[in-house]
């Protein structure tokens, strides 16, 4: 709201955080969604960005670790989208980087506020809720260029005016605390991830990619969407899968990427093998 101008074009790799188009059609903008496959790791290319940006483009979307596929840009990854991004001038980088924390393997967070030449012109958003398992608290925090920051304010400063002064205390406490849990409950995380992962992977007409961070996977259901099946979209299936077997999960669609569907692991694990069990019951069942 404090940049767009009508027209104006926002890149947004897909599969995407479902609020991402909506937000820039509030704001009076037009959201240009560039699919990333399964085979490209459902990464934004250096190749892709450059072939995406116009005249209109005002920003570019990048939320890393994902929802809804858990997967994370390298460090190397990041430097050839900003190789692209250094000489389109007039773009501006929104980085959501609130599964920061949230990450396995060894793999490396790394923002693109992190390159000096990009720094000016890169707006990162974070917050409490996922790190720190502060969802009810409802506190997000952004930092950016300070004219951007400025114009942001007045907005906010007619709409919700402040979050609740308690809420500030909590998040305060939680970002200058101890930060040990994170690493624990990562580890915890982690093993629910291999787990479903696994599972998903032995399931015949399923495929699902090893996430590296946040919680959740984005498994392909494109092998049971056939004459045989009688499903012809990832909407089938999870309706069917809901039907026949009570477990929940949110199509591909919804994300901007067909043929797919997302499941959080932000649950225990007896839950996770109880549905789990019932997906390939259900999937079995099918062929």
């Amino acid at each position: 709201m404090a940049t767009l101008n009508k027209g104006d074009e926002v890149i947004i790799p897909a599969p995407f955080w479902v609020s991402y188009p909506d937000m820039v059609l509030l704001a009076g903008g037009k959201p240009k969604i560039i699919k990333c496959s399964e085979k490209e790791g459902f990464k934004l290319s250096a190749k892709k960005l450059k072939k995406a940006i116009t005249k209109k483009t005002k920003w570019l979307i990048l939320n890393s670790p994902s929802n809804p596929t858990g997967v994370g840009y390298t460090k190397k990854e990041i430097q050839n989208l900003a190789n692209v991004l250094i000489k389109k001038k007039k773009v501006y980088i929104l980085s959501d980087d609130i599964y920061e924390h949230v990450r396995y393997d060894n793999f490396n967070f790394f923002t693109i506020a992190q390159l000096s030449k990009l720094k000016e012109r890169t707006f990162t958003l974070n917050g409490v809720s996922k790190s720190y398992a502060m969802t009810g608290w409802r506190i997000g925090y952004a930092a950016g260029p300070k004219n951007i920051i400025s114009a942001i304010r007045k907005i906010q400063s007619q709409s919700t005016s402040n979050p609740s002064s308690i809420s500030q205390a909590a998040a305060v406490e939680a970002l200058n605390g101890k930060q040990g849990f994170i690493k624990k409950r990562a580890f915890a995380f982690k093993q629910r991830r291999n787990f479903v992962v696994k599972s998903l992977n032995s399931i015949k007409g399923i495929t699902c990619i090893k996430p590296d961070g946040a919680f959740y996977v984005f498994p392909s259901c494109r092998g049971l969407l056939n004459k045989k099946t009688k499903l012809k979209t990832d909407t089938d299936f999870v309706k069917k899968l809901l039907e026949k077997s009570n477990v929940a999960v949110v199509q591909g669609s919804a994300f901007g990427l067909e043929g797919h569907f997302r499941i959080s692991y932000a649950t225990s694990m007896k839950n996770l093998k109880k549905a789990i069990k019932r997906i390939k019951y259900f999937c079995e069942s099918l062929v």
